[in-house]
């Protein structure tokens, strides 16, 4: 199916949508395009606090505008309940269904039966078979590597598992479990469970602090692995160069804390600075650049109030030792996937971060310069689909799928 992109690139949703917990259960062309100061911000909907941002372009940023004209197809909308999605080396991709099974979609959107071996997921809520990424050198040794939320008692957790892609593509061989963010906790919500491969061959891993305000806390204990921001190697060993703490007990494969719920890694292609999007509560969707060791607040400060509208903890936003957002949104857009686009398909979207947005509805493009959003554009939002994640194909083009029974896959290109 064909559509006229030009009318897809701007204008925001007519109804509020649902708030970013209900993830699962309802959140003159230049490079960076047209970046004119006087284009007006793309959200207009009332904040939902009074909450004053910690320095000028920290939210509502000014708009922009694809200058390329663009080619928007839905490949497909024969997938259940998409997750994750990654590109092969032969240019088709491998998908995540939350039930438990992997499907390979061809780029024409042809999709293949479900492919089976993984371990048992709890797909309750939030949970299921999260993210997907392929070994660094798969083309010779077909490892890859999910996500998935695991039975543990006492409740679930986020595991990392790893497997070889049988050759005939119907079934994961070895599918073993080689990470458990401890501790298990009885919720359905928040397993964060995104994965990002560094430059030296190390996972980046996602946990969410599991939503219920007992574990909450957890995102600021180092002996904790919720609410985390994880680095371990393809062993599921804390990864070598991690940063150190002084706290007693602290888990050595913790990279970043005090995070709610991440649901987008990205590697920045010219720094190789990692950044990551995470969700608010009733408001402070997140857009960081992560450093190593650093705090990044949750619950401590936060731009969002709790559902009921109350303030979280003392209602700050701001205490020294502990990191500012690059960005955020209030109301939120439910930030899921995220991908830094390095192709040369459509030049002036290079180095632009592109976040599928779940109760937004629409997938985020960020312009970024020297570590700052100067401009936001909101793709697609007039399909009316929960975005879910965004990957780049070899062809340059990028890809999106979609939440839901049936889940659709996009492709976004050049005319």
């Amino acid at each position: 199916m064909y559509f006229n992109a030009k009318p897809l690139l701007t204008g925001v949703l007519a109804a509020s949508l649902l708030i970013a917990c209900n993830d699962d259960q309802s959140h003159n062309a230049k490079p960076g395009g047209d970046t004119d100061s006087s284009a007006a911000a793309v959200e207009t909907k009332t904040p939902n606090s009074d909450y004053k941002p910690a320095f000028e372009g920290q939210t509502r940023i000014k708009g922009v505008h694809t200058q390329t004209a663009l080619d928007v197809k839905m490949l497909s909308d024969g997938l259940v309940n998409p997750w994750g999605i990654t590109a092969l080396p032969d240019g088709r991709f491998l998908i995540t269904e939350k039930n438990g099974t992997l499907r390979i979609a061809t780029t024409s959107g042809q999709l293949s039966t479900p492919i089976t071996g993984l371990p048992k997921v709890n797909s309750e809520g939030q949970g299921g078979l999260l993210d997907v990424a392929i070994d660094p050198d798969f083309a010779s040794n077909r490892t890859i590597y999910f996500t998935f939320s695991q039975d543990v008692p006492p409740g679930t957790l986020t595991a990392v598992g790893k497997g070889k892609l049988a050759a005939d593509e119907k079934t994961v061989e070895g599918a073993t479990v080689i990470y458990q963010a401890l501790p298990a906790f009885p919720s359905k919500l928040h397993y964060g469970g995104r994965l990002v491969w560094d430059k030296e061959g190390n996972l980046f891993v996602s946990t969410g602090e599991r939503s219920d305000t007992v574990s909450r806390p957890q995102a600021q204990h180092l002996n904790s692995a919720l609410g985390k921001i994880l680095r371990i190697t393809k062993e599921g060993k804390p990864a070598p160069g991690n940063p150190k703490f002084s706290e007693a007990g602290a888990r050595p494969e913790i990279w970043s804390y005090g995070h709610r719920n991440v649901q987008g890694l990205a590697i920045h292609p010219v720094t190789g600075d990692l950044w990551e999007d995470e969700f608010g509560p009733k408001g402070g969707d997140e857009v960081n650049r992560i450093e190593p060791g650093k705090n990044y607040g949750w619950p401590t400060i936060t731009y969002g109030l709790e559902y009921s509208g109350k303030k979280v903890g003392e209602g700050i936003t701001q205490k020294d030792g502990l990191e500012q957002p690059v960005y955020y949104w209030d109301p939120v857009v439910s930030p899921s996937g995220a991908i830094f686009y390095s192709g040369g398909l459509i030049p002036e979207w290079k180095n632009n971060l592109f976040i599928g947005a779940l109760s937004g509805m629409h997938i985020v493009r960020l312009v970024i310069e020297n570590n700052k959003v100067v401009g936001e554009e909101r793709l697609l939002a007039d399909q009316q689909q929960r975005f879910r994640d965004v990957a780049q194909g070899t062809d340059g083009a990028l890809y999106a799928i979609t939440d839901g029974e049936k889940g659709r896959l996009f492709r976004i290109g050049k005319k």
